[in-house]
Parts: C-alpha cells; sequence; structure tokens
C-alpha cells in the first residue's frame, strides 16, 4: 500500500517540474532568440516480487513479477529548432538563418546566444545594450595599402567608429576604356583650330593627389596622318592650371621628356600596341603608361624642387574588348571607368552581409571592410548551459566551440535587420499542459485512493 503512496508522490513532484518548464516556455514565447525546454519521464525503480524461470520439458517459462516504485525525470532538454525571423529595419539586429551562435565577451568569460539585438556603445563598440557584453569578430587590418580580415586569427573586440576620419589616397591607376571613331578624319598638315577640334578625341576625369585634392586628367587623341590604326594621345593634368610638367612614359622611368604616347590598333579594331615619344613599345598582355606631373599647390620639399606625382593609365588588354580602349566604326565614347583616388571623408554608415562582414560606408565614396563577426558551433548544442540573459555557458558534455565565419562547418548565415524569435508555439504547448495537468491529477487520485483503501483497513478492527 505504501508504494502507491510514494509512487504518486513522484508523479505529482515530477509533473510540476513539467509544469514549470512549460511556464517557463510560454512566459518566453516573445523572448528574441530563446529555445524552448521539454521535460522527458522515466520509471524510477521496479521492486522484484519474483524472478524470471527457463522453459523446463514439463513446463513453460515463467515472467519476472515486479512492481513500479514511481517515476523520474529522464531529461530536461532544450530545443534548438529554427526560429522564425521578423525583420526589424535595424542593421545592428542580426538572426542566424541556421544553425550557430554570436560569441559575447564579458570580462575573462564567453558566453554564445542566438538573439542578436545588438547595438554600439560610446566607443563604437558592438555590444549587447541589455547587458554591455562584446560581440567577438575579427577586426580588418591593413598592409601594404590592403584591407583584410585574417579569420585564422584569435578573435576579438568588434569596433565600427562611426563619424572616423578615412585619409585621403592619391591616385595610383586610372583606367580607359574609351572608343576613338575608326571614321574620324585625319589632320592635314597646317589645318586649323576648327579641322583639329573635329579630329581630336578629348576625354577626361578626376585624380586625386595625396592630400586629397582633385585634379584634372585630360586625354586628346589624334588619327596619325597616313595611319589609319594609330593615334597620337597628349596627356595633361590641370589644363587649366598651366603647365604642371606632365611626362608619360613606357617602360623604364626617366627615358621620356614628352606628355605624349602613340596607341595602335589591329584591323579588327582591338588594341595592338602603346608606345611613347622615346620609342618605348609595350605589344602583349595589359597595357599602360606611367604618368608623371607637378603637383599644384604643394608645399615643395626641404631640398626644393616640385612635389611630382605618379600613377598609371591602363588602356586595357591587347587584343581585348570590355574595358580596354578599341577603335570602331562608332561614334567616339569618353569612358575613364575607374580611378582608385579618394579625398578624405567620414564613416557615415556601415552595412553587414550575410557572412557577417562588416563594410564602412564613408563620405568620399569608399567602401572599406571594417570586420567580421565570428560563429561558433558544438558537437551537442543540447548539453549547453543556460546561462541567464539569453546565453549560453560550455559544459563538458557540449564539447568545445568551432569559431570561424558563417557558412563554415554547418554554421547558418547572418540576416542583418532581423531578429530570430522564439521557437515555442503555444499550441503545443497548451496542449502539453493539459496532460501535465491530467496527469498531476491521476498522481493525487492514486494518494487519496491508497489513503481510502488504508482507512478501510483500520476500520476492520471495529
Amino acid at each position: 500500500m505504501m508504494r502507491s503512496l510514494y509512487a504518486g508522490v513522484s508523479g505529482l513532484q515530477n509533473h510540476q517540474v513539467r509544469m514549470d518548464v512549460l511556464g517557463n516556455n510560454i512566459s518566453n514565447v516573445n523572448t528574441v532568440g530563446f529555445k524552448k525546454g521539454r521535460v522527458n519521464f522515466q520509471d524510477l525503480i521496479s521492486q522484484s516480487m519474483a524472478g524470471a524461470a527457463r522453459p523446463t520439458d514439463e513446463l513453460g517459462g515463467v515472467n519476472p513479477k515486479q512492481v513500479g516504485l514511481g517515476m523520474n525525470i529522464a531529461a530536461i532538454d532544450t530545443i534548438h529548432t529554427q526560429g522564425s525571423l521578423q525583420t526589424t529595419g535595424v542593421m545592428t539586429d542580426l538572426a542566424i538563418q541556421g544553425d550557430g551562435f554570436f560569441i559575447l565577451r564579458t570580462g575573462n568569460k564567453k558566453l554564445y546566444t542566438r538573439a542578436g539585438a545588438f547595438g554600439l556603445d560610446e566607443n563604437g563598440h558592438l555590444v549587447n545594450p541589455a547587458n554591455g557584453m562584446r560581440v567577438q569578430g575579427w577586426q580588418a587590418q591593413e598592409e601594404g595599402g590592403r584591407t583584410f580580415i585574417n579569420t585564422s586569427a584569435a578573435i576579438g573586440d568588434l569596433r565600427i567608429p562611426v563619424g572616423s576620419k578615412d585619409p585621403a589616397k592619391a591616385t595610383q591607376a586610372v583606367f580607359l576604356a574609351c572608343n576613338l571613331d575608326k571614321r574620324t578624319p585625319e589632320i592635314p598638315a597646317g589645318a586649323g583650330p576648327a579641322a583639329i577640334r573635329e579630329g581630336t578625341w578629348t576625354t577626361s576625369f578626376d585624380i586625386y593627389d595625396s592630400f586629397g585634392n582633385v585634379h584634372t586628367l585630360r586625354v586628346d587623341f589624334t588619327k596619325r596622318p597616313g595611319e589609319p590604326n594609330r593615334w597620337n594621345a597628349a596627356v595633361t593634368v590641370d589644363p587649366e592650371a598651366g603647365n604642371t610638367n606632365t611626362l608619360v612614359e613606357v617602360g623604364a622611368p626617366g627615358n621620356n621628356n614628352a606628355n605624349t604616347f602613340i596607341v595602335e590598333f589591329s584591323n579588327l579594331g582591338t588594341l595592338l600596341a602603346v608606345e611613347d615619344a622615346a620609342g618605348d613599345r609595350l605589344t602583349e598582355g595589359a597595357l599602360q603608361v606611367q604618368v608623371g606631373f607637378d603637383v599644384v599647390g604643394a608645399t615643395p620639399p626641404a631640398g626644393g624642387g616640385p612635389v611630382r606625382q605618379t600613377f598609371n593609365l591602363n588602356l586595357g588588354t591587347v587584343g581585348g574588348v570590355a574595358n580596354t580602349v578599341t577603335q570602331f566604326a562608332e561614334k567616339s565614347s569618353t569612358k575613364a571607368f575607374k580611378q582608385d583616388g579618394y579625398g578624405m571623408g567620414y564613416l557615415e554608415a556601415f552595412k553587414i552581409d550575410q557572412s557577417g562582414v562588416i563594410t564602412g560606408v564613408f563620405s568620399n565614396g569608399n567602401n572599406r571592410e571594417l570586420g567580421q563577426i565570428a560563429l561558433a558551433s558544438f558537437v551537442n548544442p543540447s548539453g549547453l548551459e543556460k546561462a541567464g540573459e539569453n546565453t549560453y555557458a560550455v559544459t563538458n558534455n557540449s564539447g568545445e566551440p568551432n569559431v570561424s565565419p558563417s557558412g563554415i562547418a554547418g554554421k547558418g548565415k547572418i540576416i542583418a535587420g532581423a531578429l530570430e524569435m522564439s521557437n515555442v508555439d503555444l499550441a503545443e504547448q497548451f496542449t502539453d499542459m493539459i496532460v501535465t495537468q491530467r496527469g498531476f491529477q491521476a498522481s493525487s487520485r492514486t494518494i487519496q485512493t491508497s489513503d481510502q483503501m488504508l482507512q478501510e483497513l483500520l476500520t476492520l478492527k471495529r
């Protein structure tokens, strides 16, 4: 009789725990990144009344006789299924579509979360504004004028310095892709200004010096008399500012004292060769000329003399058409499609792509990578321990975190401007609540009925 009493007590206690988990799930139905819990039961222990017997020649086998002594909690699992994504439009709100966890640092301790409601603090660090924990990743590095992100390095705090300066960069390369009309008339000797204008095609483009000053680059193309596939090109920087001592060279520097070069085309209209006034010539691969000029308004160095700046004027690839100077029987076009200089700017905004790369948008039109958000994955994410504030801590059974960018080793992709909602399904929770209530109620009836049987036993003496 006592066995049924204690079996009922175990049912009451453990159904109450299940109800506690359900209540926690329901209370977090709108918690960002929350993962629901689930309680599994198992029988506690069974008392053997008689053992099993094997069959004999005369009789069959006998099964064991056992009485169960109640139930116990087998596990309280955390269910890491994907939650729905809600668009917020806030660029620092991040959601993970797939597996993986954001990494947060508090002191020397690292915690993990699916809740990506992040923001910036006073110093520009990407943090969880609810508790100040800093988001971990890789800060961009600059080496040799090139910005890159080393994802094999140790992770650290991510900083987005909104409002910081982007220093000016001098133009080092200009890329031409214009078309020179094959039908352009040649300029005869002694021609007047009108004929010269008609036979000359001019293209201009803005370039920058190391101070961020804008200079005008002008290239004048004229067809050479008697040579239908060869054009003279005169390069001038700041033509309105007077003589800037512009020099054009092909090959080794210092071998030419002119600002002109010759462009030669094949009969098919594609680029064939480039040659400077000194006779140096290139006929293979990517053709370019080196342009040098005096920077107007720059302070001369201590040794005297003007400040010189050089850059490469790229004409395209021999035999190519795309992004290459050509000569077709089509109207001449002005196109200097790219140059790599810019003036000083300020970081005005930033964006985060699906790989977690943070790209800064500067007021000078320059876009530069600032860092990349790191994600962690675990062999057994259900083994993580909830540490409060939507975070998880590593345990002995979760495995060590595998840290890498998104999309690697089973990690999902990052969605900016969205948050992952709780994966709690209210219909499922209410149904489990009914089942739990009935289980609790039935266990209480077991105790009540056992008590009535004891009462009947006590009345036998009357």
